[in-house]
């Protein structure tokens, strides 16, 4: 009985980390630099609470890039994994940098 709750347990365990709430999602965005002036195009991997929402993943990228002082233009999309390919060569150095 014992282990019969155990699997059970694990089974339901293996489907939360699978589903929906932990797929990967993604931003592309624009940014710039003043003083000289420099922009740049990336790609971001976001949280899952900023994928589904406009507001937190600009909140999230802005931060993310604030670091090397970069300040966001826009968010161009979100996407899954499947839009990475496509976009990798465009982001350059800032694929997945931040």
């Amino acid at each position: 009985m014992k282990h019969v709750l155990v699997l059970s347990l694990a089974a339901v365990l293996a489907l939360a980390l699978t589903g929906p709430g932990f797929a990967a999602c993604y931003a592309d965005y624009k940014a710039k630099r003043d003083k000289p002036l420099r922009l740049h195009y990336g790609v971001i991997e976001l949280s899952d609470a900023a994928c589904g929402d406009p507001g937190l993943a600009r909140t999230e990228i802005s931060g993310r890039i604030a670091v090397d002082d970069w300040d966001l233009l826009t968010v161009m999309s979100t996407f899954g994994r499947d839009g990475l390919g496509q976009r990798e060569k465009n982001a350059g150095k800032f694929f997945l940098r931040y």
